[in-house]
């Protein structure tokens, strides 16, 4: 799935999350971060605000752009998990977001039991022999 947002002075952060009952993986990943038209020549310093392992809430930049210097970012799919904010830290941008939402959906836990093979059912595999000289 596609994911897109803008950030502007008047909606300056953006949540995205998933449905706490989802038992299915979810990524988010972060392609392109750019000013778009009817930005100012100023500083527009985007932010992920998410949760570290201690579950304390954090806030890292992920791009500062500026219109004469640096217009647009690209982030190379930069993995997130959500719940995850995007927020406008300094600017008025806009400021356009884009990237896609992955969802990896778990297998049921009787079908991995099933799958599983037993010792006789395994192929044997020849052993490795040492290169030649």
């Amino acid at each position: 799935l596609l994911l897109g947002c803008e950030l502007t002075a008047s909606t300056k952060s953006y949540t995205f999350q998933v449905d706490e009952e989802d038992d299915s993986d979810h990524i988010l990943a972060l392609s392109l971060v750019c000013l778009t038209d009817g930005a100012k020549d100023e500083c527009n310093v985007v932010e992920v605000v998410g949760r570290n392992h201690e579950n304390q809430e954090i806030a890292v930049p992920v791009a500062n752009l500026k219109l004469s210097c640096q217009p647009l970012l690209s982030l190379d799919n930069f993995k997130l998990q959500p719940p995850v904010t995007f927020r406008l830290a300094a600017g008025s941008g806009p400021v356009h977001l884009a990237g896609w939402h992955r969802i990896m959906h778990r297998e049921d836990a009787s079908f991995e039991e099933d799958d599983d093979l037993s010792e006789e059912d395994e192929e044997e595999l020849p052993p490795i022999m040492p290169a030649k000289k």
